[in-house]
Order: structure tokens, then C-alpha cells, then sequence
């Protein structure tokens, strides 16, 4: 005679079908409350190309009317991105432009009060952070968060990729085909085809003609672009 289940048994079960249950449903659910091009959230946009995406669930998001999303660009969950000090506000600039075949890593922030660009074929890892914004603190009478520096664009070139963690500052100006390593904060400007690291992010590599991939020496690398910079308060 077969052994009659526990109630134990019955229960565990029940869990493991509703838990199965669960994780269906919430992929059924990420899919459905995608921003897909022709859906009522993407003809918010200044454009929403065809193919592109913006994963959900979304962290933050509102100038839409300020914002470009190229062809087939993927935009990952728990991503924060915003057009402008606060929605509804008017841009005095191109607000955000992101090129075809971009790829935004999870939890990634791209924040422009004024101008941010990023190239066709752009990645980057989880937790990148890029804004044109900061805060002031020169006033010692009034908080650093309610002081506001005027924007200072910023634009990442076409192929380029991002590390995980790395965070783009106000003026940074990112050529084509730049590897920024994790954690890196870039503030100033890295020259096409070339590697920075750092805080803030200093050249190490540079592709040479006729050469390949070559080390910059410490004596050259003080005087490569993006080499020196202040550190400044990225806008949160």
C-alpha cells in the first residue's frame, strides 16, 4: 500500500506550483508593460524607433517629448531616464539622443537637463550612470541639493562601451570605440579608439595606425585628453 503524502508534503507542493505561477506571471507581466514602438507610451517621444525597447519595470521617466530612441535600442529594467529639471519642463537643447542599436544596462541612470548623445552601437553594463547636470555649492547658505551649475553637455561616440558602474559627468565628451572601465568616472574628454580607467578616467590604451593597441606610458598619459579634471557632484 503506498504511503499517504503529509499535509507537509501537500504544502510544500502548493508552494513550489505557486512560486512557478509567480515567476511565469511576472515574465508575461515584463513583456506585456514593455515600451515597444507603437504603443501609446513610446508616441510620447520625440521619436521611438521601430525595434527599439525600454525594459519594465522603469525607475524613473518623464520629458519624453525631449527624447530619441534609435532603431532596435534595448533600454534595461529599474533604468532611470529624464529629459529636463522635473516633467513638463521645456529642454533648452536636444535632451537625450540615443542611437541605433544601443544597449542600456539594468539600473542605469541617463539624466540631461540639456544635452546627452549617445552614439549608434553604444553598451554599456548595470548601474551606469550619465548626466549633463550638477549641483553647485557655493552658496553656504542654502543646501547643495536646491544648488543647481548649468548643464554641460555630453556625448558618447558610436561603438563605444561603458563598464559596469562607470559614471559619465557633466562636459564629458566620449569618442568612437572607447573602452571605460568599471567603476570609472569620466569628466572630461577621451579620444576616439582608446581605453580609460580611473577616477577620474585616464587613457592607458590607444590604437595607433599601422601599430594595434598600444600603452600610454604615465609621461604621456598626463598630457592625453581626459587625463585631469575635477571631481564634481553628478546631479541625483
Amino acid at each position: 500500500m503506498a504511503p499517504v503524502p503529509s499535509p507537509l508534503a501537500f504544502a510544500d507542493r502548493a508552494r513550489l506550483l505557486a512560486g512557478e505561477l509567480a515567476r511565469r506571471g511576472w515574465e508575461q507581466l515584463e513583456e506585456l508593460a514593455a515600451i515597444r514602438a507603437g504603443s501609446a507610451r513610446a508616441r510620447r517621444f520625440r521619436s521611438f524607433a521601430e525595434g527599439a525597447v525600454i525594459r519594465f519595470p522603469v525607475t524613473t521617466l518623464y520629458g519624453e517629448e525631449h527624447i530619441d530612441i534609435g532603431a532596435y535600442s534595448i533600454i534595461g529594467p529599474n533604468v532611470a531616464l529624464s529629459a529636463g529639471w522635473m516633467p513638463g519642463e521645456p529642454v533648452d537643447g536636444i535632451g537625450v539622443r540615443i542611437g541605433e542599436g544601443v544597449l542600456i544596462g539594468r539600473g542605469s541612470g541617463i539624466v540631461a537637463h540639456e544635452s546627452v548623445e549617445i552614439g549608434d552601437g553604444v553598451y554599456t553594463g548595470h548601474h551606469v550612470y550619465v548626466t549633463d547636470a550638477n549641483h553647485g555649492y557655493e552658496d553656504t547658505t542654502e543646501t547643495i541639493g536646491r544648488q543647481f551649475a548649468d548643464p554641460r553637455p555630453v556625448s558618447i561616440g558610436a561603438g563605444s562601451w561603458l563598464g559596469h558602474g562607470s559614471v559619465v559627468l557633466p562636459g564629458a565628451q566620449i569618442g568612437c570605440h572607447v573602452a571605460v572601465g568599471a567603476g570609472s568616472v569620466v569628466t572630461g574628454v577621451l579620444p576616439d579608439f582608446s581605453v580609460a580607467v580611473g577616477n577620474p578616467a585616464r587613457v592607458i590604451r590607444r590604437y595607433v595606425t599601422g601599430e594595434g593597441w598600444a600603452r600610454v606610458d604615465d609621461r604621456k598619459r598626463g598630457s592625453e585628453p581626459g587625463a585631469s579634471g575635477a571631481s564634481q557632484v553628478g546631479e541625483g
